[in-house]
């Protein structure tokens, strides 16, 4: 049995066998191809969110389908019982491309910071010193597990779950001075994001990474990076401590790591792989021959196709043309971000959620956060005509929504070659007020699962 291009067959299969914690769009997918996806009608959508900042080398990369493919025939699991090549090279592709000395692969972002958090307790606990606490921000997120829950500054994520793990402070972002009056002779470490994108894609300052890690030098404390959404070239380097001229202590990875293969890594200095000992940590996918086999490919296929050239060249189109519809229209009232990981803010006039879907009936995929921000992460491969693309359809749908007349060429775009389907047809001639946001599910922040 196929239910792959029945889409009220299989949204009928998620309502009544899949636990119902997200809230998705009238849409399967079939396929993809580069930086667009394909639907069950055979609608194509340009993939403006890339699986949530996951899809970095885009949609059926050839060197990455090859990648895996090769290695499916000859080994997918192999337990850690043993050497894996794959994991050794991948270890040393990421540590001879960043600060770092040893890894630890794992399956998901919230797993890496898992063993973030794990490690920089073993740190201090293997030296008989009593350092448990660990600092993070306000607004933060660092995964759904409950360690990587506790570790949020967001008390929304952890509250109905309570007792949550001891041991975490929580300070507002970008503010030295709460972190000076939040350590204690306990703390341990503190854990930062550098762009916190689940809150809305803020950019932390400059002097204020570099203030935290002379204090954390100062104190003899860990400072580790969870680069889950913006590391494997999101933000134009490698890794976005690089944009910063500091380097922590410990650094999480995932997201973009497998181009879409389930992975995590986290990477430590030789120092701090001290926080371990053989036994301390594990994981039974972890490292398996395929995932690696697929960060490989993403690492290499980075020199082939100068693929961080790219994202600085798009980065800036798209920065330009969303600042100039930021000039242009009052609603519009913040575009930041770096390189390919970038928020639009709005004011109360926009609900974000409505014109995701508007974006997504135009045939673009975007995320939205909160009640204002729209979110972009697109596979790193993306054109800057494709980008441009996105700017040219937002445009068209401000300008009807602030009673500016939409050039009719870029209005006609969105609908060429676009096949209907009932469920979406439904959808585009539902009066305005069925459509409002308040009648749609409580939306679900995105999350590193």
């Amino acid at each position: 049995m196929s239910i792959e291009n029945d889409l009220h067959l299989i949204s009928d299969f998620d309502k009544n066998y899949c636990l119902q914690v997200f809230a998705p769009l009238p849409v399967a997918f079939t396929k993809g191809k580069g930086s667009y996806l394909y639907d069950t009608d055979g609608n194509k959508y340009l993939d403006m969110i890339g699986g949530i900042a996951v899809n970095s080398l885009g949609h059926a990369n050839p060197k990455l389908v090859s990648a895996i493919s090769k290695q499916a025939r000859n080994l997918i699991h192999c337990c850690n019982y043993y050497y894996i090549p794959q994991r050794s090279e991948l270890a040393y592709r990421l540590c001879r491309a960043s600060f770092a000395d040893k890894a630890f692969f794992c399956n998901s972002g919230a797993e890496a910071n898992e063993a973030a958090i794990k490690i920089a307790r073993g740190y201090f606990s293997h030296q008989d010193i009593d350092r448990t606490e660990i600092i993070t921000a306000e607004m933060s997120f660092h995964g759904r597990t409950y360690g990587t829950m506790t570790a949020t500054g967001q008390e929304k994520f952890s509250k109905p779950f309570a007792p949550v793990v001891p041991g975490f402070k929580y300070v507002p972002y970008n503010d030295i001075d709460a972190i000076k009056a939040a350590i204690t002779p306990k703390t341990a470490a503190i854990m930062l994001e550098l762009i916190q994108g689940e809150s809305g894609v803020h950019p932390a300052d400059a002097e204020y990474i570099k203030a935290v890690r002379n204090l954390c030098t100062e104190k003899g404390l860990l400072l580790i990076f969870d680069e889950v959404q913006t590391g494997i070239g999101r933000t134009g380097k490698m890794f976005c401590y690089q944009n910063y001229g500091v380097t922590p202590d410990i650094m999480t990875l995932a997201k973009g790591l497998g181009g879409g293969v389930p992975i995590g890594a986290m990477l430590c200095t030789d120092e701090v792989a001290k926080g371990f000992k053989p036994g301390d940590h594990g994981s039974t996918f972890g490292g398996n021959p395929l995932a690696c086999a697929a960060g490989i490919a993403v690492m290499e296929y980075f020199g082939e196709a100068n693929l961080l050239d790219n994202v600085t060249l798009v980065s800036a189109a798209l920065f330009e043309k969303l600042n100039k519809l930021k000039a242009k229209y009052s609603c519009v009232t913040d575009v930041r971000g770096q390189g390919l990981l970038i928020g639009i803010e709005f004011d109360e006039s926009i609900i974000a959620s409505g014109l995701r879907e508007e974006l997504f009936r135009a045939g673009f995929l975007v995320s939205s956060i909160g009640r204002s921000v729209i979110r972009i992460a697109p596979p790193l491969i993306i054109t800057k005509s494709q980008a441009i693309s996105f700017v040219k359809a937002l445009d068209s749908l401000l300008a009807t929504r602030m009673g500016v007349k939409p050039n009719p060429i870029i209005s006609a775009f969105k609908n060429i070659g676009r096949k209907e389907s009932p469920t979406a047809k439904a959808l585009s001639e539902a009066k305005p007020e069925e459509t409002k946001p308040a009648t749609l599910p409580a939306p679900v922040e995105d999350d590193e699962l």
